[in-house]
């Protein structure tokens, strides 16, 4: 599916719209993004998470047809799974995509649900990142909402990088800050995810995913007690990301 446009490289054409788009917006770097034929045909994959309404509602006003891939990992929250139901309907989107694991893969594989306990990047290749995989051949491009200031791993976070050789990941959101959400999703009237008012501001799978105390990271949740801040579906320098990250290694 790749559109090459000239370029040898992936990394190149990620450098080459990074240069293109340095200066605009988030909603314009996904308005152009759509339409960029460098870019190729894009879906945007979401978690229906504390702040992924954002995206959401940016995509339902541009072109609601757009593909939306969500997870499910069969581990999410039922308030997960019902909110999912309520913004695609708030939104009228019309192409939400449910991507799980074949059921052959999680009896072979985690046939008792607790392979999260022994093994939590196991766990996660296995019900998002092998889906994942798979719902994207047919793509060039995927949307996430990742942004800086969310972890370590994601600091220097550009507007479009590459997956190894695969496709582009567009990141519109790099460069906002945590009070650009919750503008937005205000000055928009946008639904809340039910559990972040109880201490979620990070939200994943329910057995991986902890209150937030008052001070702490906002992704302290995620994964605690153990050194992983990713789910292992995103590449850092051209690398694809399935066990713990070293914030010294990602900076």
């Amino acid at each position: 599916m790749l559109h090459d446009g000239g370029f040898s490289t992936l990394k190149g054409k990620a450098a080459m719209l990074n240069t293109r788009y340095r200066y605009h917006a988030a909603v314009a770097v996904l308005e152009h993004a759509l339409g960029d034929e460098d870019v190729g045909k894009v879906a945007l994959v979401s978690s229906f998470g504390a702040e992924s309404v954002v995206l959401l509602h940016m995509i339902s006003v541009m072109d609601r047809t757009t593909p939306v891939l969500f997870i499910d990992t069969e581990m999410l929250f039922p308030e997960t799974l019902a909110y999912q139901t309520e913004v695609a309907q708030k939104l009228e989107l019309s192409n939400i995509q449910v991507i799980r694991a074949a059921n052959g893969d999680i009896a072979a594989a985690d046939p008792d649900g607790t392979l999260h306990q022994t093994d939590a990047d196991a766990c996660c290749a296995l019900r998002k990142t092998e889906p994942l995989e798979r719902a994207l051949l047919g793509f060039d491009a995927w949307i996430t909402g990742r942004k800086r200031f969310q972890a370590g791993s994601r600091a220097t976070l550009e507007f479009f990088e590459p997956e190894g050789e695969l496709r582009l990941k567009i990141n519109p959101l790099a460069h906002w800050g945590r009070e650009d959400v919750q503008d937005y999703m205000i000055n928009n009237r946008l639904p809340r995810h039910p559990l972040v008012a109880r201490g979620y501001p990070s939200i994943g799978c329910a057995p991986c995913t902890s209150p937030v105390k008052p001070g702490e990271d906002p992704r302290a949740g995620r994964w605690r007690g153990l050194d992983k801040e990713e789910c292992g579906i995103h590449f850092i320098d051209g690398k694809l990301v399935r066990g713990p990250i070293r914030k010294e290694d990602a900076a």
